[in-house]
C-alpha cells in the first residue's frame, strides 16, 4: 500500500492524534473501531480529518514529525485547509 501520514479527532475541535501508516484505509478503521489499545481509543479519537499521501515511508515519517512538532494551532489550520467542515473522511479512503 500507500505510505500516509494522517490526523484523527474526536471531535470538531478536539482531541488530534498523528500517525503514519502504509494502510490508511486499514489503520483508519482500526482506530475507529478501537481494536488497538492506545492514545486513540482512550481518547475517542475516530474521525479522519485530514491525510496527506507519501511516495515512500521515510518522507511520510519526516512529514508526521514534522506536523508533531507544530502548534496545535498549526494542526488545526491543516486541517481545515482540506476539510474545513471537519467531515470523515474514512469513507473516502476506504472506498477508494
Amino acid at each position: 500500500m500507500q505510505p500516509a501520514v494522517y490526523i484523527m479527532a474526536s471531535k470538531r475541535n478536539g482531541t488530534l492524534y498523528t500517525g503514519v501508516t502504509s494502510n490508511l484505509p486499514q489503520r483508519a478503521w482500526q482506530h475507529r473501531e478501537g481494536v488497538a489499545d492506545g492514545f486513540t481509543k482512550r481518547y475517542g479519537c475516530k474521525m479522519l480529518v485530514w491525510f496527506e499521501m507519501a511516495d515512500m515511508m521515510e518522507g511520510a515519517i519526516g512529514r508526521e514529525k514534522q506536523i508533531k512538532a507544530g502548534s496545535r494551532a498549526r494542526k488545526l489550520a491543516l486541517i481545515e485547509s482540506l476539510n474545513p467542515d471537519w467531515q470523515d473522511l474514512y469513507e473516502q479512503v476506504a472506498n477508494g
